[in-house]
C-alpha cells in the first residue's frame, strides 16, 4: 500500500506562501494503475516529487509499504530510488554521449548489477518497448517518441513496485503518443508495477483503473 496522510508542501513565492499540496490524504494499492489529472499548479508534480522521495513534505507521512518515506535518510531514499523507484520525464533526460542500451543499463549499473545480469535486463525491457533493433544508436538518432520509449525502458530495467510517469506523452505527437501510452499500460501490468501517470490527455487518464483529480493542492476527486 502506498499512503499519504495529511501531507502538506509549502514553497515561498514572491507573491507569498505557496501550499503546493494541502493536507493530501491517499490510498493507493500496489499494482494500481492510477491517473492524476487537473489544472497547471494543482500540484500533480509535487505529488510525484513527494513519492519519489525526491521532495520531501513538510506536514505529513508518506508511506510506501513499510518505508515512511517522509522521515527516510539519505541511505534508504538511495535505495528506494535505486531498487523501488521508475521514473519518467516529460523531458527523456537521456544522456546524448551514450547509446540507446548504454542509457537503459546506467541505472542498473550504478545500483552495483553485474554486467552479464544487466545487459540481460537490457535486451529484454529494449524488447518491450520494441527498441531492440535501436540499441546501439544515440538519442539523437531517434524519434521522440522513441527517446520516451527508451526513458520507459530505463525506468522499467530494475523491476521497480512503483513507475511514476510526468505528461510522459506532452512532447509527442499524437501517433507517438499512443505508442509511449501503449508501452506504458503493457508492461506496466505484464510487470504488476504500480504506475501513477500525471497527464492533461482526459482520453489516457481514462485508460486507468483510478482516476485522481486535483484543484488547488488537494484532491477534488479520490477516484
Amino acid at each position: 500500500m502506498i499512503r499519504l496522510d495529511h501531507v502538506t508542501r509549502r514553497y515561498s513565492h514572491s507573491a507569498g506562501t505557496i501550499r503546493a499540496l494541502d493536507d493530501v490524504s491517499l490510498e493507493i494499492p500496489f499494482g494500481t494503475f492510477v491517473s492524476v489529472t487537473g489544472p497547471s499548479g494543482c500540484g500533480k508534480s509535487t505529488l510525484l516529487n513527494v513519492l519519489g522521495g525526491l521532495d520531501t513534505p513538510d506536514e505529513g507521512e508518506i508511506w510506501i509499504g513499510d518505508l515512511p518515506l517522509h522521515r527516510a535518510g539519505d541511505a534508504a531514499l538511495t535505495r528506494h530510488r535505486r531498487f523501488d523507484l521508475g521514473i519518467v520525464f516529460q523531458f527523456f533526460n537521456l544522456l546524448p554521449a551514450m547509446t540507446v542500451a548504454e542509457n537503459v543499463e546506467l541505472p542498473l549499473l550504478l545500483r552495483g548489477d553485474p554486467a552479464g545480469r544487466s545487459q540481460a535486463r537490457v535486451k529484454e525491457v529494449l524488447d518491450l518497448v520494441g527498441l531492440s533493433s535501436r540499441s546501439t544508436h544515440f538519442p539523437h538518432q531517434l524519434s521522440g517518441g522513441e527517446m520516451q520509449r527508451v526513458a520507459i525502458a530505463r525506468a522499467l530495467a530494475g523491476r521497480p513496485k512503483l513507475l511514476l510517469a510526468d505528461e510522459p506523452t506532452g512532447n509527442l505527437d499524437s501517433t507517438n503518443a499512443s505508442q509511449v501510452a501503449e508501452s506504458l499500460l503493457t508492461i506496466a501490468a505484464q510487470n504488476l508495477t504500480t504506475l501513477i501517470l500525471v497527464t492533461h490527455d482526459e482520453a489516457l487518464a481514462r485508460l486507468a483503473s483510478r482516476q485522481i483529480r486535483m484543484r488547488d493542492g488537494q484532491v477534488a476527486s479520490p477516484g
